[in-house]
């Protein structure tokens, strides 16, 4: 049993206490035609002439949120009831709305782009997970050396100032001396540098003992 069942029916009182709305809210929406209760007397003046419904009551938290918290124009929701007035009060309580920049955006069916709804216009969403999973890939593939490059040394002019670097990678051979100086072994230096291998720390180390003979 759904809960339009068990209350069809809300008082003015009830509506402000359950939606956060004031009366002179309610009223204005009312009287300019924004936002009419359901259950409707022509003659306003009555008593409990202003009934709303489950409905209305979903519909005018929604509406709610909107202004106060997300502090969307009252003009800008009244155009969007204007461009969606084909769905009746389902625009505030089966349509799925979001907002970005005070400006209701809702999923235009049929598609799966979001779309702001007084313009038209697309609202491109940034895929986070997708991002995440392309930086990852390409990181990983920028990082895969090519078999050929191991074991060798080679420099140039767009790869750290020149300096003769371990094939494939930017790691300088001249680091690689450094390391071996102050006493690291084979292991601690690939551990500082887990692309090398043991090949690429001999190759750089006789590049360096090369240089250093010539010198």
């Amino acid at each position: 049993m759904t809960a339009d069942v068990i209350i069809r029916a809300f008082s003015e009182d009830s509506v402000m206490c359950l939606t956060g709305l004031t009366r002179s809210q309610l009223r204005y929406w009312d009287k300019t035609g924004f936002f009419a209760p359901e259950y409707a007397d022509k003659d306003s003046k009555a008593a409990f002439s202003r009934l709303y419904s489950f409905r209305d009551v979903v519909a005018l938290r929604t509406l709610s949120v909107l202004r106060n918290q997300y502090n969307v124009a009252l003009q800008h929701l009244r155009r969007v009831a204007d461009k969606l007035s084909h769905l009746g009060y389902d625009i505030w309580t089966k349509t799925t709305l979001y907002v970005l920049n005070r400006k209701v955006i809702f999923h235009e069916p049929g598609t799966d782009l979001p779309q702001e709804v007084v313009s038209g216009q697309y609202v491109m969403g940034l895929m986070l997970k997708t991002i995440i999973s392309d930086t990852t890939r390409d990181v990983e593939k920028m990082r895969r050396r090519d078999p050929e490059k191991i074991g060798r040394v080679e420099r140039s002019r767009y790869v750290n100032h020149n300096a003769w670097v371990v094939g494939g990678t930017r790691i300088p051979t001249a680091a690689i001396k450094r390391f071996k100086d102050a006493g690291y072994t084979t292991e601690q230096i690939i551990d500082e540098y887990p692309d090398l291998t043991e090949v690429d720390i001999r190759a750089a180390l006789r590049h360096e003992g090369q240089r250093s003979s010539a010198a």
